[in-house]
């Protein structure tokens, strides 16, 4: 829909009353588990880059501090406990800030869908690929760790919070690329998200520091330093590089130039070299020299040659389910083996007579997966269920949404739930994050912000969130012809059946 203003200003004539009871704890539910799962992402990252070339030989030199002079374990335990904490609140201090600059409702939409932060965004994680590959290394100025290092000679408590400054200062050239990588992909969510993360990311950091400063005895079996600690950081840089890629599908949002194809593409040549990078065939300015494969290295390259063969099939229209959320859209007039056997059994409804039933309203700018039939106006859907009987289902989502493309993906797809989508249901798309702006005439003051909506996407999620209180997409509504709303909308879920039998109820 592209919200009309009477729909906007006087929601109750167009819906149900009992909308807050239906959406209430949908978007928090999806939230938590949005936030749990970017806590372990950065939990994982803060445990790799352990293992990078600045962070690994600091281990046991930072832990000899706590040894000297020192008698009492007990001390030594209290003092290496400070130690982690400190690390920890350095890091959750950077998500702070970033939380505190993420202001206003849309701010995240407007990080993730706008051009000249997502070439930011883009140029920062090529800038951090090169650094990984050994191009430069990104060093904050040498005045600041000397700074806080001369404060740990003073002993006390204050030294072991400067010795873990020191130890955050002196590791930024490797641990900085990933932590700015965390910290640009939380900036686009909600504002919790960058605090969690870096907290998720401080804790991984801190627990190994700290456990050898309370057992000094397991730096025996740490493993040397050697060339496979630069291997380390390379191999990061080519995963930055392909999500770098990412950043550019807001620069190209209708995906003309950059399609799925050409984005497979690039991703199938950089995990092709470093396939080769594990077997020796590509080497950076600080590798070491590789006189033989070793098993590690040989099953590493096998991953990833296997993850190449997994991106060609992409190319002929499987969903690659995974990486789904990272991938743009199928073309419409792109090649796909995978239509007969996805639409076995459901075959396609006869086009429905009525001119109620045609859409036309933004019918040129956007399509619909699996061949779907679908409105993107919902004055035009309603007329449409009016119509054919049928009920509406709103799906307000997004082009850059990476939770609508994993739940086309893995829900969508599923012959049930295509045949319930495309024989039950008048579907309705509305997308939040779109740009095109509209005519003047078609323009509204919101009574949610007191703005003025001159786009689609704002339009949309205007109504979204005056409606159901929530920007969150996906956002699934079903509605009778008259705008009622049908039971609970439904967020993200990816359990097949759940999804099925939430369709199936708003059917009958």
């Amino acid at each position: 829909m592209s919200a009309e203003p009477t729909a906007a200003k006087e929601p109750a004539a167009t819906l149900a009353t009992n909308t807050d009871a239906v959406v209430a704890g949908v978007p928090a539910m999806e939230d938590e588990k949005s936030l749990w799962g970017f806590f372990w992402l950065a939990f994982g990252l803060g445990l790799l880059a352990l293992l990078t070339p600045c962070v690994f030989p600091m281990i046991p030199m930072t832990v000899s501090f706590f040894l000297q002079g020192s008698e009492n374990k007990a001390r030594g335990i209290f003092r290496g406990l400070i130690f982690g904490i400190s690390i920890m609140a350095i890091y959750t201090l950077l998500g702070v800030i970033v939380s505190v600059s993420n202001v206003g409702p849309n701010a995240a939409n407007a990080l993730s869908t706008h051009w000249i932060p997502n070439l930011i965004f883009f140029t920062l994680f090529i800038v951090f690929a090169f650094s990984f590959f050994g191009m430069f290394e990104l060093v904050l100025p040498s005045s600041w760790s000397n700074k806080a290092d001369s404060q740990v000679d003073k002993g006390g408590l204050g030294a072991v919070f400067f010795l873990a400054l020191t130890t955050v200062l002196v590791s930024f050239s490797c641990t900085g690329p990933i932590v700015g990588a965390l910290l640009v992909e939380a900036a686009g969510g909600l504002a919790l998200k960058p605090i969690l993360g870096m907290f998720g990311f401080g804790l991984a950091f801190a627990i190994p520091f700290t456990l050898f400063a309370i057992f000094p005895s397991w730096l025996k079996g740490l493993p040397k330093s050697g060339g496979w600690l630069n291997a380390v950081k390379v191999v990061l840089g080519f995963i930055v590089l392909a999500f770098s890629m990412k950043f550019l599908l807001a620069l190209d949002p209708t995906n003309k130039i950059l399609t799925r194809e050409l984005y497979l593409a690039v991703w199938m040549v950089l995990f092709s070299m470093m396939g080769m990078y594990f077997l020796g065939k590509i080497k950076f300015a600080h590798d070491s020299d590789l006189p033989h494969v070793s098993v590690p290295r040989l099953l590493l390259s096998v991953a990833s040659f296997t993850f190449v063969i997994y991106l060609f099939l992409g190319l002929f229209g499987y969903e690659l389910k995974t990486i789904a959320p990272l991938l743009p859209p199928k073309s419409p007039n792109g090649l796909d083996l995978t239509q007969k056997a996805v639409y076995s059994g459901t075959p396609m409804a006869a086009a429905d007579e009525n001119e109620e039933c045609t859409p036309v309203k933004y019918a040129d700018m956007f399509h619909m997966p699996f061949g779907l039939k679908g409105f993107y106006d919902l004055e035009e859907g309603l007329a449409c269920a009016k119509a054919s009987g049928k009920p509406v289902l709103i799906d307000f989502k997004g082009h850059f949404c990476s939770n609508c493309k994993k739940m086309e993906a893995a829900v969508w797809s599923d012959p049930e739930v295509l045949r319930s989508l495309r024989e039950d249901y008048v579907i309705v798309a509305l997308y939040t994050d779109d740009r095109t702006k509209l005519p003047e005439e078609e323009w509204y003051t919101s009574e949610v912000d007191d703005r003025v909506k001159k786009t689609i996407g704002q339009q949309n999620i205007d109504y979204e969130i005056a409606m159901f209180q929530t920007n969150t997409i996906p956002l699934y509504v079903k509605m009778d012809a008259d705008g009622n709303v049908i039971g609970a909308p439904k967020g993200t879920d990816l359990d097949v059946q759940s999804y099925f039998n939430w369709l199936k109820a708003g059917a009958k």
